[in-house]
């Protein structure tokens, strides 16, 4: 049966998420006076990215909340004792800076135009929705998904089955008529594979080594451009796959 709908990952996959974190956290270090506790801006960059990883797992793991995690990521990254407030504070000013260079892959506003009239559209990430329709509220996308899903308010985070499923009853599908698009090998691709949705793998900078089967797991693809001649759509839109 053919698919009528596409759920989407964000960061990563529609958001450049890695170049903003990057780029808002270079700034927010040079503008604390942070920089010279590391030999390189790539190693304090590092830190940061290593400890957000660990305490989403924690989060993911129900060891704390939304909040909790965040406040705990300035805590040990600065190795000190913070009031809740000052750890607020503190990440209130990185996200300043971080959000001051939110973009959209350029690839994204023309496969959504392209998919308009042939697939309605979801989002399923894992995250929280006060942070997730802000986003996407900022880059000027809201509006083109009729649903927005993420794990802080589900209670289930990619890649489990039960988080793909909620996405495709939000839609009032079966996961067989539903595309999951996202960047993450194994919690979006083979997380949706398992599901039952047509998994697409966006694996934009071919960084990843992991082997992808050729039937029964997901698609793989270099750019979103790739995605209309996957999903059949009726459009002169799309390119063939560059992993063949």
């Amino acid at each position: 049966m053919s698919i009528r709908a596409v759920v989407w990952d964000i960061d990563d996959t529609l958001f450049d998420y890695t170049a903003a974190d990057r780029a808002g956290m270079r700034r927010h270090l040079a503008a604390e006076g942070l920089l010279e506790r590391y030999e390189t801006v790539e190693r304090g960059l590092a830190r940061w990215r290593e400890i957000t990883d660990q305490q989403w797992a924690r989060f993911s793991a129900g060891e704390t909340d939304w909040v909790g995690q965040r406040r705990d990521r300035v805590r040990v990254f600065l190795g000190r004792s913070l009031t809740d407030a000052e750890a607020d504070a503190w990440f209130d000013r990185y996200l300043a800076h971080y959000e001051a260079v939110w973009a959209l892959f350029p690839d994204v506003l023309p496969v959504l135009d392209a998919l308009a009239g042939t697939h309605r559209h979801a989002v399923l990430s894992n995250s929280s929705l006060l942070v997730q329709d802000r986003k996407l509220r900022v880059l000027g996308v809201h509006d083109r998904f009729e649903a927005i899903l993420c794990a802080a308010e589900l209670g289930v985070s990619k890649p489990a089955a039960e988080a793909f499923h909620a996405a495709c009853d939000a839609l009032g599908l079966p996961p067989h008529q539903v595309a999951y698009v996202g960047d993450h090998p194994e919690i979006d691709g083979r997380g949706a594979s398992d599901a039952g949705l047509l998994s697409i793998w966006i694996d934009r900078d071919s960084a990843h080594t992991v082997t992808v089967a050729a039937s029964g797991g997901p698609r793989r693809i270099a750019s979103l451009a790739e995605l209309p001649a996957i999903l059949g759509a009726d459009t002169r839109f799309g390119a063939p796959s560059t992993f063949g």
